[in-house]
């Protein structure tokens, strides 16, 4: 279905937040290709010309990284003695991770007991603490929780936190300076990160562009 975008106030987060989040990951990230396929232009037909922004170049093979680099990038001195806390099925979880290694913040990812054991490893190779406990994402979400009360650690939620949200707005906007011609964005939502900020980059940049989600049916499944 095509979102409208609204009017109402206020946002979730800025385009001045997405602005100060682009600059706090470029000395980490590069930008990832935006490509075009013949084949799968051929394949959608009727003249459309379809762009793939790769994501999955990225060092955790996800634009979670982004989310969560843009999270431990924008804690304060107190939050990173803190340490932060998590609840991932893995790419939001090794987003976090990544960061925390990087500036040398401790990490808790939760996520359900039998989660997928290779992000789980990748998880702990970056030095993060994996408490596996519950049944699903929503146990883990309450297993952080916990964590974060008994341990004093700073909540990084998958989708609430305007960090989060603005680190999923980067792509949106390097998508914006690679083409800007286009003409639509096509996501898949699962938590909702990257549609809020694909809706205030758009909003901002290039409101004739429409943006169309589809959900994913699982919403942790990104998570």
């Amino acid at each position: 279905m095509s979102c409208v975008i609204p009017s109402l106030e206020p946002w979730p987060i800025g385009h001045d937040d997405v602005t100060a989040a682009r600059q706090r990951l470029r000395p980490y990230l590069v930008p990832t290709p935006l490509r075009s396929y013949p084949q799968l232009d051929e394949w959608i037909g009727g003249g459309v010309r379809v762009l793939v922004k790769h994501e999955n170049h990225q060092p955790t093979n996800s634009f979670k990284i982004r989310n969560g680099l843009s999270f431990v990038t924008g804690l304060t001195p107190d939050e990173q003695r803190r340490g932060v806390v998590a609840a991932s099925t893995g790419n939001h979880g090794q987003g976090i991770a990544y960061g925390g290694k990087l500036l040398g913040v401790d990490v808790t990812v939760c996520v359900p007991a039998g989660n997928n054991p290779e992000k789980n490893a990748a998880m702990r190779a970056m030095g993060a603490r994996v408490v596996e406990e519950g049944a699903s994402y929503d146990d883990a979400v309450g297993v952080m929780t916990r964590i974060a009360r008994d341990e004093g650690r700073v909540i990084a939620h998958s989708t609430n936190d305007a960090r989060v949200i603005a680190g999923a707005a980067t792509m949106t906007a390097e998508i914006l300076e690679q083409a800007p011609e286009l003409d639509a964005l096509v996501l898949a939502v699962g938590g909702g990160s990257q549609a809020v900020g694909a809706l205030t980059v758009c909003r901002a940049v290039a409101p004739r562009i429409e943006v169309v989600r589809r959900a994913s049916g699982r919403c942790a499944c990104n998570s």
